[in-house]
């Protein structure tokens, strides 16, 4: 008889650690286990879509995507707006039932998931906590997602993963989530973990550090120590922006002296809070979901003007979707909508340096059709 699982952890009180609690099942076997056998590229499933950031460097070398799993609607229009795909293809909203039935997912070598950050974010974090509302693990809506990663990952068995969180992870509930994570992994799905925090300054002008995790079901020599950095100058926020900006972008009065005067408020007691005034040599802090709300966290200079946000294309550069001077990338959504999308992202160019650091691990007849050549920064695929 085989097993299948449905994950539950319990929490203890205090210092106690989380302990993982997967229950097995007993269930019928994929016998599709092994997709790399017959189909000419490598299959993958691209879960917490979001906009389609770590697939298109796994489409770049190779693969196919066979399932997309992304709930909020508007990032499943800019998804399908990018993204060609054939009608084996399953798109899904909600992975979770998929998880409570994991043979509904196409048999795959590979799974990629940019897991919801916010309950292990230090901004989500913290306002759960004003809120007094349960966080990481113990939220009931997204925090127990990871359980659903887990129960796939068991059913399908997929020759490797790679999963993608906010640095906190590491910090979160004094790295007990972190322990959780890495013991269901390592020791109740017997996978070859690694992980290293990346930071995108290398690839664009911005401050973002993110943790990837990268799984194999073999023993494998992957080395997170030997990913390949780019050579030159750090990228600057000059080499992305656009040059000529509608004036909607730049802030209305109302709102900078707001925020002049919630800095100079903060300043006074001694926070560090308040918004940051970028110019075309400078990098930018961190983008992130909430930009829409006032752009504080990357205000561009303008001479003689109040400064502006960046566009919508700006952070589809900044984010490595285009090209410092690209604009490929399709935008079918409101500039609120992008906003928040972009802020949600990963960085492409960190994910295709991870995917290409990867490739020789995967499955060699997997990758029979060979990685695509050069440093396509985006390309429309079928999948």
């Amino acid at each position: 008889m085989a097993l299948t699982a449905s994950a539950e952890y319990e929490f203890g009180a205090g210092a106690e650690a989380a302990r993982p609690c997967i229950q097995f099942h007993p269930a019928s076997r994929p016998t599709d286990i092994s997709p790399a056998q017959v189909d000419p590229g490598f299959r993958f499933v691209d879960l917490f879509a979001g906009i389609g950031g770590l697939r298109i460097p796994f489409d770049e070398i190779g693969g196919r995507c066979v399932f997309t799993a992304e709930w909020d609607r508007f990032s499943r229009q800019t998804y399908a707006a990018n993204f060609v795909s054939d009608e084996n293809h399953i798109h899904a909203g909600d992975v979770r039932p998929f998880a409570a039935e994991p043979g509904r997912v196409p048999a795959h070598d590979v799974l990629l998931a940019g897991f919801p950050c916010q309950p292990f974010s230090i901004a989500g974090v913290s306002k759960k906590n004003a809120l007094g509302r349960p966080h990481g693990f113990q939220c009931t809506t997204q925090g127990t997602l990871f359980h659903d990663l887990a129960a796939i990952i068991h059913y399908r068995r997929p020759a490797a993963f790679l999963l993608e969180n906010v640095k906190n992870l590491e910090r979160h509930d004094g790295g007990r989530t972190f322990h959780t994570i890495m013991d269901v992994l390592e020791k109740e799905l017997g996978y070859e973990v690694h992980t290293r925090i990346i930071h995108s300054g290398p690839w664009v002008p911005q401050k973002r550090e993110r943790i990837f995790i990268v799984g194999f079901r073999e023993k494998s020599r992957f080395d997170f120590s030997a990913l390949a950095m780019p050579s030159g100058p750090a990228p600057v926020l000059g080499d992305i922006l656009e040059s000529d900006v509608p004036a909607k972008y730049t802030l209305t009065p109302l709102l900078w002296d707001y925020l002049q005067a919630y800095r100079r408020k903060h300043e006074a007691a001694g926070h560090g809070f308040g918004f940051s005034l970028c110019g075309p040599r400078d990098v930018a802090r961190t983008l992130s979901a909430r930009y829409h709300k006032d752009g504080s966290e990357i205000l561009i200079r303008q001479e003689g003007n109040r400064p502006r946000r960046l566009t919508p294309r700006e952070c589809a550069r900044i984010m490595g979707f285009d090209p410092p001077r690209g604009s490929d990338f399709v935008i079918p959504v409101s500039d609120t909508q992008a906003w928040r999308q972009f802020g949600n992202a990963v960085v492409v160019p960190v994910v295709r340096a991870v995917a290409k650091l990867m490739q020789p691990h995967l499955p060699m007849a997997a990758l029979a059709s060979g990685p695509v050549q050069g440093e396509l920064p985006f390309r429309r695929h079928h999948g």
